[in-house]
Protein backbone atom coordinates (compact mmCIF):
# COMPACT_ATOMS: atom_id res chain seq x y z
CA UNK A 1 0.00 0.00 0.00
CA UNK A 2 1.47 3.22 -1.07
CA UNK A 3 2.22 5.71 1.55
CA UNK A 4 0.48 9.25 1.71
CA UNK A 5 2.06 12.32 3.43
CA UNK A 6 0.63 14.13 6.42
CA UNK A 7 -0.79 17.56 6.72
CA UNK A 8 0.35 19.04 9.82
CA UNK A 9 -1.08 22.53 10.26
CA UNK A 10 0.10 24.48 12.80
CA UNK A 11 -1.53 26.24 15.22
CA UNK A 12 0.20 27.22 17.88
CA UNK A 13 -2.11 30.67 18.29
CA UNK A 14 0.78 32.76 19.75
CA UNK A 15 0.53 35.77 18.08
CA UNK A 16 -3.29 37.02 18.88
CA UNK A 17 -5.30 39.86 17.63
CA UNK A 18 -6.86 42.21 20.21
CA UNK A 19 -10.45 41.69 20.48
CA UNK A 20 -11.49 44.97 19.25
CA UNK A 21 -9.07 43.47 15.94
CA UNK A 22 -11.24 40.52 15.93
CA UNK A 23 -14.30 41.89 14.64
CA UNK A 24 -16.16 39.68 16.83
CA UNK A 25 -14.99 39.60 20.57
CA UNK A 26 -12.61 37.42 19.98
CA UNK A 27 -8.88 37.79 21.13
CA UNK A 28 -7.65 35.23 19.03
CA UNK A 29 -7.42 35.49 15.09
CA UNK A 30 -7.26 32.29 14.53
CA UNK A 31 -11.36 32.32 15.61
CA UNK A 32 -11.79 35.52 13.95
CA UNK A 33 -13.92 35.29 10.44
CA UNK A 34 -13.45 35.51 6.92
CA UNK A 35 -16.41 35.00 4.65
CA UNK A 36 -18.94 33.96 7.43
CA UNK A 37 -16.40 31.26 8.63
CA UNK A 38 -13.59 30.87 11.32
CA UNK A 39 -10.06 31.22 10.08
CA UNK A 40 -8.84 28.18 11.62
CA UNK A 41 -11.91 25.89 10.34
CA UNK A 42 -11.31 27.41 6.87
CA UNK A 43 -7.79 26.53 6.85
CA UNK A 44 -7.95 23.16 8.18
CA UNK A 45 -10.80 22.41 5.66
CA UNK A 46 -8.45 23.20 2.80
CA UNK A 47 -6.18 20.23 4.30
CA UNK A 48 -9.38 17.78 4.36
CA UNK A 49 -10.07 18.58 0.62
CA UNK A 50 -6.51 17.58 -0.36
CA UNK A 51 -5.18 13.94 -0.94
CA UNK A 52 -3.62 13.77 1.95
CA UNK A 53 -4.23 11.34 5.44
CA UNK A 54 -4.01 11.94 8.37
CA UNK A 55 -4.51 15.70 9.43
CA UNK A 56 -2.64 16.46 12.22
CA UNK A 57 -3.98 19.69 14.12
CA UNK A 58 -1.70 21.48 16.58
CA UNK A 59 -3.38 23.64 19.25
CA UNK A 60 -1.67 25.94 22.05
CA UNK A 61 -3.18 29.81 22.68
CA UNK A 62 -6.85 28.99 23.73
CA UNK A 63 -6.41 25.72 23.00
CA UNK A 64 -10.43 24.44 23.86
CA UNK A 65 -11.58 27.38 22.16
CA UNK A 66 -9.58 26.84 18.61
CA UNK A 67 -10.32 23.24 19.39
CA UNK A 68 -14.21 23.40 19.15
CA UNK A 69 -13.64 25.21 15.73
CA UNK A 70 -12.12 22.48 13.99
CA UNK A 71 -13.91 19.82 11.97
CA UNK A 72 -14.50 16.61 13.47
CA UNK A 73 -12.18 14.37 10.87
CA UNK A 74 -8.43 15.80 12.34
CA UNK A 75 -6.44 14.66 14.95
CA UNK A 76 -5.32 17.55 17.23
CA UNK A 77 -2.59 17.38 19.78
CA UNK A 78 -1.70 20.15 22.35
CA UNK A 79 1.05 22.20 22.41
CA UNK A 80 1.95 23.03 26.11
CA UNK A 81 4.66 25.52 24.51
CA UNK A 82 2.95 27.73 22.39
CA UNK A 83 4.39 30.24 23.61
CA UNK A 84 7.97 29.37 22.81
CA UNK A 85 7.38 30.07 19.06
CA UNK A 86 6.22 28.28 15.85
CA UNK A 87 8.85 25.64 15.90
CA UNK A 88 7.54 24.36 19.62
CA UNK A 89 4.23 23.52 17.54
CA UNK A 90 6.57 21.91 14.53
CA UNK A 91 8.25 19.56 16.78
CA UNK A 92 4.67 18.54 18.61
CA UNK A 93 3.08 17.91 15.32
CA UNK A 94 6.34 15.81 13.36
CA UNK A 95 6.18 14.33 16.91
CA UNK A 96 2.27 13.73 16.54
CA UNK A 97 3.05 11.16 13.06
CA UNK A 98 2.42 7.63 12.45
CA UNK A 99 5.57 6.03 11.74
CA UNK A 100 4.19 5.04 8.07
CA UNK A 101 4.00 8.06 6.53
CA UNK A 102 6.65 9.23 3.98
CA UNK A 103 6.24 13.02 4.63
CA UNK A 104 4.76 15.92 5.90
CA UNK A 105 2.87 19.21 4.11
CA UNK A 106 3.42 21.74 6.99
CA UNK A 107 1.46 24.46 7.02
CA UNK A 108 -0.33 27.54 9.12
CA UNK A 109 -3.58 28.02 11.11
CA UNK A 110 -3.76 31.66 10.05
CA UNK A 111 -3.65 30.79 6.13
CA UNK A 112 -7.27 30.50 5.23
CA UNK A 113 -6.90 31.51 1.26
CA UNK A 114 -4.27 28.37 0.29
CA UNK A 115 -6.21 26.19 -1.86
CA UNK A 116 -6.77 21.94 -1.18
CA UNK A 117 -5.09 21.74 -4.95
CA UNK A 118 -2.29 23.69 -3.96
CA UNK A 119 -1.29 20.60 -1.51
CA UNK A 120 -2.34 18.28 -3.49
CA UNK A 121 -0.24 19.85 -6.24
CA UNK A 122 2.65 19.62 -3.27
CA UNK A 123 1.58 16.41 -2.53
CA UNK A 124 2.14 14.74 -6.31
CA UNK A 125 5.16 16.51 -6.44
CA UNK A 126 6.87 14.87 -3.64
CA UNK A 127 5.70 11.50 -4.67
CA UNK A 128 6.90 12.46 -8.46
CA UNK A 129 10.99 13.22 -7.53
CA UNK A 130 10.59 17.44 -7.87
CA UNK A 131 12.26 17.29 -4.77
CA UNK A 132 12.86 17.50 -1.04
CA UNK A 133 11.72 19.67 0.49
CA UNK A 134 9.04 21.79 -1.47
CA UNK A 135 7.85 24.96 -0.75
CA UNK A 136 4.43 26.05 -2.11
CA UNK A 137 5.68 29.25 -4.62
CA UNK A 138 3.22 32.20 -6.42
CA UNK A 139 4.95 34.31 -9.18
CA UNK A 140 8.36 32.31 -8.15
CA UNK A 141 8.09 33.75 -4.14
CA UNK A 142 7.95 31.08 -1.75
CA UNK A 143 4.95 30.55 0.58
CA UNK A 144 3.22 28.06 2.39
CA UNK A 145 2.85 25.24 3.05
CA UNK A 146 6.14 23.49 3.10
CA UNK A 147 5.98 19.80 2.28
CA UNK A 148 9.11 17.35 3.98
CA UNK A 149 9.74 14.59 3.28
CA UNK A 150 10.95 11.40 6.37
CA UNK A 151 14.55 12.27 6.15
CA UNK A 152 13.82 15.73 7.56
CA UNK A 153 11.40 14.99 10.44
CA UNK A 154 14.90 14.89 12.46
CA UNK A 155 15.90 18.29 11.81
CA UNK A 156 12.09 19.67 12.10
CA UNK A 157 12.43 17.94 15.96
CA UNK A 158 15.37 20.35 16.44
CA UNK A 159 14.22 23.50 15.24
CA UNK A 160 13.80 26.08 17.81
CA UNK A 161 12.51 30.33 18.26
CA UNK A 162 9.65 31.41 15.47
CA UNK A 163 10.78 29.61 12.32
CA UNK A 164 9.16 26.62 12.43
CA UNK A 165 11.73 25.10 10.27
CA UNK A 166 11.79 27.97 7.38
CA UNK A 167 15.48 27.84 7.05
CA UNK A 168 15.54 23.79 5.71
CA UNK A 169 13.93 24.72 2.46
CA UNK A 170 16.48 27.42 2.00
CA UNK A 171 19.97 25.20 2.40
CA UNK A 172 18.35 21.32 1.50
CA UNK A 173 20.51 20.54 -1.53
CA UNK A 174 17.25 18.99 -3.00
CA UNK A 175 14.87 22.01 -2.30
CA UNK A 176 12.76 22.97 -4.61
CA UNK A 177 9.97 25.83 -5.03
CA UNK A 178 6.44 24.32 -6.93
CA UNK A 179 4.51 27.08 -8.88
CA UNK A 180 1.25 27.31 -7.81
CA UNK A 181 -0.96 29.92 -9.02
CA UNK A 182 -2.45 30.08 -5.59
CA UNK A 183 -1.95 33.36 -4.25
CA UNK A 184 -3.20 32.32 -1.19
CA UNK A 185 0.39 30.52 -0.09
CA UNK A 186 1.68 34.19 0.18
CA UNK A 187 -1.22 35.32 2.30
CA UNK A 188 -1.71 35.16 6.15
CA UNK A 189 -4.08 37.11 8.30
CA UNK A 190 -1.97 39.20 10.63
CA UNK A 191 -4.16 42.07 10.95
CA UNK A 192 -7.70 43.60 10.44
CA UNK A 193 -6.85 44.66 7.33
CA UNK A 194 -6.02 41.43 5.73
CA UNK A 195 -9.07 40.01 6.29
CA UNK A 196 -11.82 40.26 3.65
CA UNK A 197 -14.23 43.17 3.89
CA UNK A 198 -18.11 42.39 4.20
Amino acid sequence: MRRRPIATASLSGSVSMSAAEAGDGDANKLLARADDERIVTRSVRMYLDAVVDPVVIVVGHEANRVRAALPEAVRVVHNPDYADGQASSVRIGIGALPDDVDAAVVGLGDMPFVRPETVTLLARAFHAGAGDPLAAAFDGRRGNPVCFGRQWFDALRDVRGDTGGRELPLTAPDAALVETADPGVRRDIDQPSDLPSE
